[in-house]
């Protein structure tokens, strides 16, 4: 592990997870935050904007790792103009600066949406499945734009400081007490409010140890994994959402019960990654 780790959006609720973990492991945190943010379990804070390079720089002393999840996470948070530069500025800048200052382990939240179906201006299938990181974009939202572009940041500054940077494609992130509960019961009147998604999550303490665990990659160069449970978070069988939601997408595989259609086995190959909170949904027929 890291001697020090540099949390940037450590008050938001992923952050936090990351904070949490990160502590118990023993492993001093510098948080970077934009508001002040109360307690946070970390031995230095660190209030200013991850777009700026100077409050960055500040941040990084004595930095060994970075986890960057700073960013407006939806389209909804602000104008398209505001969502895309704010994501992409801040991804640029902390990625820089740490690569400036010697720092060769980052990992980077990037999401699910970056395929462009969550948010697409009209309905949108992939074109064939699972998703993997070989399936072409589709993109119509200023949000999955800038988590496209901060992959290819994270991939030239991999390059430009020959650093270890690993982008975690996560989809839905709560946990039983936040979110999840609504998200499954929402399914489970409403499947095809899924269908976007693949019904795909990740409970909030697994995208935690994800990105934790992507600080451990030895390989050099830029990766980028899906992280996500491997069930749905409906109660239907896959099979049966998938012939009803995207009925003409080809299947490279089956997915028996509630199999998420996504690959997960490169952040298994990767990070030595599985998810271990798998949220308590009942299966029912359709």
């Amino acid at each position: 592990m890291p001697e020090r780790v540099l949390v940037t959006g450590a008050a938001g609720h992923v952050g936090r997870a990351v904070l949490a973990l990160l502590a118990e492991r023993g492993v001093p945190v510098t948080a970077l935050v934009l508001d002040p943010p109360g307690e946070l379990p970390a031995a230095r804070v660190v209030i200013g904007d991850a777009r700026d390079p100077a409050v960055v720089a500040a941040a990084m002393e004595g930095v060994d790792a970075v986890v960057h999840l700073a960013a407006l996470p939806s389209p909804r948070l602000g104008t398209p103009e505001e969502v895309f530069t704010t994501n992409t500025r801040a991804t640029f800048v902390v990625l820089e600066e740490a690569g400036r200052r010697g720092v060769r382990h980052a990992a980077v939240a990037g999401s699910y949406a970056v395929g462009g179906l969550p948010f697409a201006v009209r309905p949108v299938s992939p074109p064939y499945l699972p998703v993997d990181t070989a399936t072409p974009l589709r993109i119509t939202d200023p949000y999955a734009l800038s988590k496209q572009v901060d992959e290819a940041t994270s991939a030239m500054m991999a390059a430009r400081h020959a650093m270890t940077v690993v982008a975690l494609r996560l989809p839905y992130v709560g946990d039983a007490e936040h979110k999840l509960p609504a998200m499954a019961e929402q399914y489970a009147r409403r499947p095809e409010a899924g269908a976007r998604d693949m019904w795909s999550y990740i409970d909030t303490r697994d995208a935690a140890r994800a990105l934790v665990m992507a600080l451990d990659v030895a390989r050099p160069g830029a990766h980028t994994v899906y992280a996500a449970a491997p069930e749905t978070l409906s109660p239907l069988p896959t099979e049966r959402l998938l012939e009803e939601f995207h009925p003409d997408v080809p299947r490279r595989r089956r997915f028996p019960g509630r199999t998420v259609p996504i690959d997960l086995e490169p952040a298994a190959a990767l990070l030595g990654f599985t998810a271990r909170h798998v949220y308590p949904v009942r299966e029912s027929g359709w």
